[in-house]
């Protein structure tokens, strides 16, 4: 008896030692600089969009103490006419504000579900804030991609897969 309880005490021991390894690599391979590859969003009927056109531009930030900021913008967008942003059109606001996409907060990874948490403190979509968020992600070798399923284009009635590629 004595024996099998020493062998269930080491197989608990290592099976928590694996755990937190797993959880450690899981972090480390998230933490960094990722560059936007793509957003593309799913309609409820399959149609796909770009949302911010094919090339979109962008940056993703994880630091060690789990903060995390994202920024996101339409490659192409027109210049303010006046220069000054506290004078633009209805047009150029418009464009403005559906050319781009950032927030910020903390973030916490369930590596048993493969789910980022965002927690969103800020975001350039006030619907977002003080708002946690749940994304599926896989993350392979250097490319990381995750599923929103409460869009800023649509809310649950859209989801963007969105890719990003980690900065050397």
């Amino acid at each position: 008896m004595k024996k099998l309880q020493t062998v269930l005490l080491i197989l608990l021991v290592t099976n928590s030692a694996l755990s937190q390894k797993n959880k450690k690599e899981i972090y480390s391979e998230i933490l960094g600089s990722w560059t936007l590859v793509s957003v593309e969003n799913i309609n409820q009927d399959g149609k796909k969009t770009f949302p911010y056109g094919t090339d979109p531009r962008g940056i993703l930030f994880f630091d060690e103490k789990g903060n995390y900021a994202i920024q996101i913008y339409k490659n192409e967008r027109p210049k303010i006419i006046s220069g000054d942003k506290n004078k633009c059109t209805p047009e150029e606001n418009a464009l403005i504000v559906q050319g781009s996409n950032s927030h910020f907060g903390k973030f916490e990874i369930d590596e048993a579900n493969k789910t980022i948490i965002f927690k969103i403190k800020t975001a350039s979509f006030p619907n977002w804030e003080n708002e946690e968020q749940k994304r599926s992600f896989t993350n392979n070798s250097n490319e990381l991609k995750y599923v929103v399923t409460n869009t800023t284009q649509g809310g649950k009635s859209v989801t963007a897969e969105v890719v990003w590629k980690k900065l050397q």
